[in-house]
C-alpha cells in the first residue's frame, strides 16, 4: 500500500500540467508534487500513476516515491488563484503526491545522453503501459543528479476508458517513432529479455493493491474493487510477454526541435554524473 500523508500547505500550481498539479508541503516534512481527484482527468489518472508507476519502480526505473496524501479543502482558502480554490474544493480527501526532486531539468536530447540500453528499458516499458504521453513534444522525463526519471503516467493503459473493449486496445502495437528516446537507438529486445519475465501475475497483482478503493469504487462492469484490479492484471500480464515484437520505430511524425535552452545548445558539455557524495550533498 502507499504510504499516506496529510497535507499541511499548499505552496504553489505548477501550470506546466493540464490538471493542474501542485507542490504541497506534508506532515512527514516531504515535499511534494500533487494531483488531485477533481481535476478534469478524473480518478482514472490517478489510477494510472500509481499502477504504472509502482510498476516501473518495481523493474528498476527510476520513478519517484509516490505516497496518498489526504487532503482538506480548508488549506486552499487562502490561495488569491479562483481556479486553483476550486480544484482543491473539489479534491477534499485521497489524492496522490510524487515527491518532488529540487533543482531537476526538464530532459532534453541535445543536453543529455541516453545509452541504448537504458533506452530500451524506457521505451519498452512505456509500449507496456501503451504511454502516449513521452514524446519528443511532451518528453515527462526529468535529469537529477546526473541521472534520468519517468514522471506523469497518467495518460497510460488507455484501454481502462473502455473496459468492455480493453483485450483488444490492450493486444495493440505500440509507435514509439516520436519517442522522446527513440533517437538514442533503443536496445528494445535486451530490455524485454531482462524485463518482461519480472512482469508476473505476483507483481502485477501488488502493483494494483496499491491503488486505494476510493478511486476504483463504482467502476460499470465491476461489482467489487478487486475484480477491477484484476482488469488491470489480465491486461497487462500478456501484453509483457509478446509486445516487444509490435513496437515500431520509424521516422518521426515530423522534425524534433529542441526543448533545451539557447545557452545549452550553444555550449554543449558532457552531463556529469556526480559520485555519491555529490549526489549528498545537493539533496
Amino acid at each position: 500500500m502507499l504510504t499516506e500523508v496529510t497535507a499541511t500547505r499548499y505552496v504553489t500550481p505548477l501550470r506546466e500540467g493540464g490538471s493542474l498539479p501542485g507542490i504541497v508541503e506534508a506532515d512527514d516534512f516531504g515535499t511534494y508534487v500533487m494531483k488531485f481527484t477533481g481535476a478534469g482527468q478524473g480518478r482514472k489518472t490517478l489510477v494510472a500513476e500509481v499502477i504504472c508507476g509502482q510498476l516501473g519502480r518495481r523493474l528498476g526505473l527510476r520513478v519517484p516515491e509516490l505516497v496518498a496524501i489526504q487532503l482538506d479543502p480548508v488549506i486552499g482558502l487562502g490561495e488569491p488563484d479562483q481556479e486553483v480554490q476550486e480544484l482543491l474544493k473539489a479534491s477534499g480527501g485521497l489524492n496522490l503526491g510524487m515527491d518532488f526532486l529540487p533543482g531537476s531539468l526538464g530532459f532534453d536530447p541535445l543536453a543529455y545522453e541516453v545509452d541504448a540500453a537504458e533506452a530500451g528499458k524506457v521505451v519498452w516499458f512505456d509500449a507496456l503501459i501503451n504511454n502516449v504521453d513521452r514524446s519528443w513534444r511532451n518528453p515527462n522525463m526529468l535529469v537529477w543528479h546526473g541521472d534520468l526519471w519517468l514522471i506523469d503516467h497518467g495518460a497510460t493503459m488507455i484501454w481502462h476508458h473502455n473496459w468492455p473493449g480493453a483485450a483488444v486496445s490492450a493486444a495493440k502495437p505500440y509507435d514509439a517513432s516520436d519517442h522522446a528516446l527513440a533517437p538514442f537507438k533503443p536496445d528494445i529486445a535486451a530490455a524485454a529479455a531482462e524485463l518482461a519475465p519480472l512482469v508476473t501475475e505476483e507483481l502485477l497483482t501488488e502493483v494494483a493493491a496499491d491503488v486505494p478503493d476510493e478511486w476504483l469504487v463504482d467502476e460499470p462492469g465491476f461489482g467489487t474493487t478487486d475484480a477491477l484490479r484484476r482488469a488491470y492484471v489480465e491486461a497487462l500480464l500478456p501484453r509483457a510477454a509478446t509486445i516487444h515484437e509490435r513496437i515500431s520505430l520509424s521516422a518521426p511524425s515530423k522534425p524534433r526541435p529542441s526543448q533545451a535552452p539557447g545557452w545549452l545548445t550553444e555550449h554543449l558539455t558532457p552531463w556529469p554524473h556526480p559520485t555519491k557524495s555529490t549526489k549528498d550533498a545537493g539533496q
